[in-house]
């Protein structure tokens, strides 16, 4: 775990978004994290069996670790930099550990295609 990543061990141990932790991440994040963290609390993390999905203004955004198939992730962050993450990767970084996602128990594959 690298410095910029000592809130996921905080978010962990808390279980939920501290005030701690909201600032920790916008300060190293900006406003990506912001962004994030809104995301959470508006419930657009969706947890399949296949994919975490987050959905966002104009698209639905499949994660995989700190990999997105948002366009940021392809052209404007840092493959070499493991906290360069998209908001979409943030999100699903923050709602997993406080088990914040919206589970939905099939396969993403599946209902993509009525989407």
């Amino acid at each position: 775990m690298t410095d910029g990543d000592d809130w996921r061990a905080d978010l962990a141990a808390a279980g939920e978004l501290t005030p701690a932790v909201v600032e920790r991440v916008t300060a190293i994040h900006g406003d990506r994290g912001a962004r994030a963290i809104e995301a959470v609390a508006e419930g657009r993390v969706k947890e399949y069996r296949d994919f975490t999905v987050v959905v966002g203004h104009s698209d639905e955004y499949v994660v995989e670790g700190r990999g997105c198939t948002c366009e940021d992730t392809l052209y404007n962050l840092d493959p070499d930099d493991p906290t360069d993450l998209c908001w979409h990767a943030l999100a699903a970084a923050i709602a997993d550990p406080i088990d914040a996602a919206d589970h939905h128990d099939m396969y993403y594959s599946d209902v993509r295609e009525f989407l």
